[in-house]
């Protein structure tokens, strides 16, 4: 298991012996509330540090609406299979941006409370490494779009404090608790079953600190809530 400044290490000389005329594509997954864009935004200070223009692309603009990505029935299953525009993203703006190095795209976007798309503008330039965030990116049918990939390592009960603390979804504390336990984290545990996101991985990141080490993929448990303090930030990590 490593750490950030690892995977830093290890990005750097990849980009040193790819062809100067594409960028280099870093995906960055872990579960629900398992600290991506934090970390996606530590890789990127830690890039550009180094020199490398370094940009973060974060795969929620890519959500399909609400409509189509939630389902009472099989929520699980439903918003594993239905979340988001992969598809449309590693097409128009990923894919193009990786080989070409620069790109302008204007296109639907989507906030994670959004009910509409609204217009949103994509402009890159020379860019160097590209770190794209979003969960269940780490599957075999994706793999070889990268040229290194990093899981993040987070235990249910954690990623779920951080849910509570932040409140992206502006639900209640007890609409969150629900919508972890019958959508998010059941879609997780099929990705693991069907993906097994650490065994692809490059790298693995630890982000929970309660855990020192996981040897085995989190399980959903009926004790998840226990204990739990819902507005104490877990101040290591955002």
């Amino acid at each position: 298991m490593s750490d950030i400044r690892d995977s830093i290490n290890s990005i750097l000389p990849i980009r040193d012996r790819t062809p100067k005329r594409r960028s280099i594509l870093v995906a960055l997954s872990g579960i629900d509330g398992c600290g991506k864009g934090y970390l996606t935004a530590k890789i990127i200070e830690g890039l550009k540090a180094a020199g490398m223009n370094a940009i973060a692309i974060h795969g929620d603009g890519w959500l399909n609406l609400p409509e189509r990505r939630f389902n009472s029935d099989n929520p699980g299953e439903h918003f594993y299979q239905n979340a988001f525009r992969f598809e449309e993203m590693f097409s128009q703006l990923v894919l193009p941006l990786r080989d070409g190095r620069s790109i302008r795209l204007e296109t639907d976007f989507l906030e994670e409370t959004d009910t509409a798309y609204r217009r949103h503008l994509y402009q890159f330039k020379n860019v160097d490494v590209i770190v794209l965030e979003a969960i269940y990116l780490i599957q075999q049918k994706f793999i070889n779009n990268y040229d290194f990939s990093i899981w993040i390592d987070c235990g249910f009960q954690t990623a779920l404090k951080r849910a509570l603390s932040r409140n992206q979804e502006g639900l209640s504390e007890r609409e969150i608790i629900d919508a972890y336990r019958t959508v998010f984290f059941p879609a997780q545990i099929i990705h693991f079953q069907r993906d097994d996101p650490k065994r692809l991985a490059g790298a693995i990141v630890n982000n929970d600190p309660e855990i020192t080490e996981f040897k085995d993929y989190p399980k959903l448990n009926e004790n998840l809530v226990v204990g739990l303090q819902p507005h104490r930030a877990v101040k290591r990590y955002k």
